[in-house]
Order: structure tokens, then sequence, then C-alpha cells
């Protein structure tokens, strides 16, 4: 069977993809270690025997795919982040940096070469796209996968305890304080004040923006709401807008209706529209003039889990799905403008996604003179991930679309950890047992351990004590700074999907995947 599966590559990585993915649902308390599982399935395999290895193309097309695809998605957020966000990604950059300092140390204490210090540091942030770019640095050689694996574990371990102790222990300010803050809601508002304004008056709050989408004359007439409408006593509108900007609104004009416009459907109805039509991806929502051509009016859009509300300088992606208030007669043709196609949810968009990879892979091949280190270049990690977050931020270049739908960019990047994990595995089997067996191994545990109790020490000290942040928010943080989706999982279960946690994620993950990538180049040299 040995000799079997090596002459199978192919049939050899399916087998590995799929006995590890198996092994990776499996929970304790809720908890999993979901794709990693592939690695040390494949470490198995090859610690069974050396050439139950996988080629070395599969692991680089894995590498380029998974961090391309993740810059694309965070491309928008790492660059809000930086103008909205600076204490936090400065916090999270420091924290990081400084580890790879204390890595350095600890490999001169206890003699580790370059390869496994920057393992270690990989493996105690828990950090594949670190871990990839050390293996590329050194040339395929086993120390940084060994030391990633032996340390790994811990390193999710303890930053998920800080993330329960952050959840369990919120500032005394943070004890009823709102969940979100964002959540997009509507609300029929009976106008009982005589206040005599217009929609258009209306739209801006102190506490976001607010969209109207239908209005009810006294008469009992239906019709879109228009910037121009007057609201007099006995109208009825409705509003849509996050939850603070909404009430607002109801107290300047009366309060909720015991009836809901967003259920009389006779002359408006609304409808969710998937946009499939490629002219409109990376197009702010402006341009689609709905208004112009249907006298229609987009309220929401979701994408993936999310709703945003729908103003004009929303920009779209392929699969977006668009919450549209029409008349009834209009509607047909709003959708067939649209698209209206489940197919684009899943168009892996070819020519945008080859010719930003080719970029990508070009860029972490040029050489780049660091002053006292020397020549490094980005690789296949880091240089796709730079191009992806570059173009992610573009979404599109003329006729030239780089953005991907949601869900097939989520099923590129779980692809391509999978291939770059079951490559890597393969590369270090029998080392990795090997250092079970020795003093080595367990300096590295011990190492690593340190290295990630420093890491949520800091993230917990700093966080409550210089930027006042606790709670969900925290908890946030850490998944984003260990850019470890197992932790991401566990707060959203114990929140119940505060949106807290998904922001304070998204607002420091990408600067903590691009600093990991950095700082372990760097070990690799100095180290």
């Amino acid at each position: 069977m040995t000799q079997y599966l090596v002459s199978h590559p192919v049939l050899l990585l399916f087998v590995i993809l799929g006995i590890g993915t198996a092994l990776g649902r499996i929970t304790v308390r809720g908890i999993s270690i979901g794709p990693a599982a592939v690695l040390f399935c494949a470490l198995g395999f090859s610690a069974w025997h050396p050439d139950l290895a996988l080629p070395e193309v599969v692991g680089t097309l894995g590498l380029a795919l998974f961090a391309y695809t993740v810059g694309l998605t965070a491309g928008p957020s790492f660059f809000s982040s930086l103008r909205t966000g600076a204490k936090p990604v400065i916090m999270v950059f420091g924290i990081l940096a400084g580890l790879g300092v204390v890595v350095f140390a600890i490999a001169r204490l206890l003699g580790l070469d370059a390869g496994t210090a920057a393992g270690l540091y990989a493996g105690a942030n828990t950090n594949t796209p670190a871990l990839a770019a050390a293996i590329e640095r050194l040339d395929g050689a086993p120390e940084p996968t060994v030391a990633y694996s032996l340390s790994y574990a811990l390193g999710v371990i303890i930053l998920l305890g800080a993330a329960a102790y952050a959840l369990r222990r919120p500032l005394p300010e943070e004890a009823n304080q709102a969940t979100g803050g964002e959540e997009i809601v509507n609300a029929t508002i009976k106008v009982t004040h005589d206040n005599v304004l217009s929609v258009s008056e209306l739209t801006w709050t102190p506490h976001g923006r607010v969209l109207f989408s239908r209005h009810q004359a006294a008469d009992g007439d239906i019709d879109m709401s228009r910037g121009d409408t007057v609201l007099r006593p006995g109208d009825r509108v409705l509003a849509v807008g996050p939850a603070q900007a909404v009430e607002h609104v109801m107290k300047q004009l009366g309060r909720r209706s015991g009836l809901r416009l967003d259920e009389e459907r006779h002359e408006v109805d609304f409808r969710r529209i998937v946009l499939s039509e490629k002219r409109f991806y990376g197009r702010p929502i402006a341009d689609l003039n709905l208004w112009g051509k249907f006298d229609a009016r987009p309220t929401r859009v979701r994408r993936a889990d999310h709703d945003f509300l729908a103003t004009d300088s929303f920009v779209l992606q392929a699969g977006d799905r668009i919450r549209v208030a029409a008349p009834k007669e209009r509607m047909a043709d709003v959708a067939r403008y649209l698209g209206d196609s489940e197919h684009g949810t899943a168009d892996i968009n070819p020519l945008g996604l080859a010719v930003g990879l080719a970029l990508g892979l070009l860029l972490g091949t040029l050489p780049i003179l660091v002053p006292g280190i020397g020549v490094i270049t980005l690789g296949s990690a880091a240089g796709p991930l730079l191009a992806g977050l570059v173009l992610g931020r573009l979404q599109r270049s003329g006729r030239v679309v780089w953005t991907l739908p949601h869900q097939a960019a989520e099923v590129l990047t779980q692809l391509g950890l999978l291939l770059f994990l079951a490559y890597a595995g393969g590369r270090a089997g029998s080392a990795f047992i090997d250092a079970l067996k020795t003093p080595l191994g367990l300096k590295i545990i011990l190492a690593g351990a340190v290295v990630s109790a420093i890491h949520a020490i800091a993230l917990v000290l700093l966080s409550r004590r210089v930027l006042g942040i606790s709670g969900p928010r925290l908890a946030g943080f850490t998944a984003g700074s260990q850019t470890q989706p197992a932790i991401l999982a566990f707060a959203n279960s114990a929140t119940r999907f505060d949106e807290r946690v998904a922001l304070g994620y998204a607002l420091v993950y990408p600067v903590a995947m691009v600093t990991k990538i950095l700082v372990t180049q760097v070990l690799t040299i100095i180290g």
C-alpha cells in the first residue's frame, strides 16, 4: 500500500486531506483544531514512510492561493483599519514585533538554529503563512515545520484562555454596553409631530445614515419615498438603518406604527436580488442608478452573513444580495438588470485571479535590500498576500475585476490552506518524531508556551490598561492577533455572535498576518 500511494501522489493528496479533515472536525468542549489536523495527518504519513510526501509544487500552489485570497478579502478592511483604528493596529504590530525579539533571544539561549526559531515563532502564534515563508526561505528544510508542530497546540490553548478571560472580566463600563451598534434594522414610523420635514432632511443622523424606502400618505396610498417627500402628521414611512439612527428619526417624527409597510406588497414590492451582472462588480451603488431607471431603491446589501446599509458609496462585489424596494410592475426589470443568477456567487473570475496571482508571485521574487540584514524576498506567501491586499482595496481596474464572490473566496482560501498543510507536514514527519524523543522537543514546547503566554499577557494588559478595551472586542483582538479561527469561533459562540468580536478580529487580522510573515523571514536570516 505504501508503494502504491508513493506512485500515485494525487491519490495520496486526497487520502491525507480526507483523513485530516475528518480528524479536524473532532471537537472537545466545542473546540476543534480544524484545518491544522491535515498538517498532523501528513506528519503521520511521512513519519510512517519518508517517501509519503507530496511534490513541492502542491505546497507552492496552495500557499500562493491561500495568501492571495486572504489578502483580497481583507484588503478593504486592512486599509480602512489603518485610518480608523490606528491604536489597536499599532499595539498588535508592536506585540508581534516584540515577540520576534523574544524568540531571537530564546533561540540564542537554547542554541536553536534559524529554521527552528522561525518555526517556533510561527507555531506559538499559530500562523501557517508564516511557516510557509520560513520553509520557502530555507529551501524546504524540515526544522520550521517540526518547531511549528510542537508549539502550535499550546499556542491555541493559551490564547483561547486569554479570550475567555476577556469575556468573563469585562471593564465596568462595558457591562451594559450594546452588542453592536451597526445592526441594520427597519421600522415603520407614524408621523405625529408637525415638523414638516422632507425625507432628504432626515437621512443624516448623529448615529449614522438612514434610508427611506416606502411612504404611505394619510389617505392610505403607498408609494416609494422620494427625497422631496414632505412628511406630515398621519403619514407613515419605512426607515432602514442602524438601530440607534432609526430610533433617532423615530423620535423626530413620532412613534412606531402598528402597521408594517414592509409587509404591504400590493403597490410596492421588495426582494433580495443576487448581483451577477459583471459590469457592476467593484462599482459603488450609485452607479446602478436604480432610482433613475426603475424608481427602485436598494436598502441593504447582504455579503456572507452580514447586512450593510446600501449607501451610494458602498462598493459592490460579485454575489452580493441586494435588497431592493420597487414598484411591483418594475421588479422583474430590476432583477434582469442586476443579473439575479446564483452562478455569480461561485464565479472565480479567472482573469482577475490569474493576473492577480501572477503579480503577487512576481512581487514575491523581487529582491529587497534591508540594511543590516541583507537581501530578502517576500516569497510565495507575502508576495501574493500584499498583492491581494492592494488589489482587494482597488476592487477593479478598468474592465479587470479583482474581487471574488465571498463564497468563491472562502472555497479557494480553504483549498489553498489544505494543499499547503498537506505538503508541509509531509516534509518533516521523521524529524518530528525524532524531536519528540529528545530534550530538544521539550525545549521547543516550553519555549513556545512562553512566547504564547507573553503574547496573551501583553495583549490583555495593553488593551485593558492603555486602550481601555475589554470584553468581546478584546476577544476579537485576541483571535485576530493570533490569526486563529478556533478562537474566533469560541468567542462568537460565547457571545452569541456579538458584533464587537467580528469588528475586533477584522481590525487587527490583516496587520497581524503581514507582521508575522515578515518577522518570520527576518528570523530565518538572523536567527
